[in-house]
Formats: C-alpha cells, structure tokens, sequence
C-alpha cells in the first residue's frame, strides 16, 4: 500500500484496531500506525495532513 491508498489502509486499520475511535486519533498516531502496516510500502516523509485526514475520513465512514 501507498499513501494514495487510503481506503485500503483505512479498511487495514480497522482490522489492527477494531476498538479506536477515528474521530480521537491523533494524526502523529495515525502516521505512526500505517507505518507499521505490514502491507505498507511507502516513503514516511511523503506523508501530509491531507493524507491523513483522508485516511481519518475513510475510517470514520467505514466504520459506521
């Protein structure tokens, strides 16, 4: 997975962290989480809020 796959990695950490809220996660955590995804192959330094608050969206939907 890529930075661009933010669904996936949404979907992704759902699965590691089934008991989070996404509305409460910090963006430093959020980061620091899909770093260590194992299906994760991208560059830490390419990551940027809009990344994130990408992904943070896609978990919130995914998870209602």
């Amino acid at each position: 997975m890529k930075w661009t796959d933010s669904l996936d990695i949404a979907l992704a950490l759902i699965d590691v962290h089934p008991d989070v809220d996404p509305t409460q996660v910090r963006f430093t955590d959020l980061m620091q989480w899909v770093v260590e995804l194992d299906e994760f192959d991208d560059d830490p330094s390419h990551c940027g809020e809009r990344i994130l608050e990408a992904i943070q969206q896609h978990w919130i939907d995914e998870a209602d």
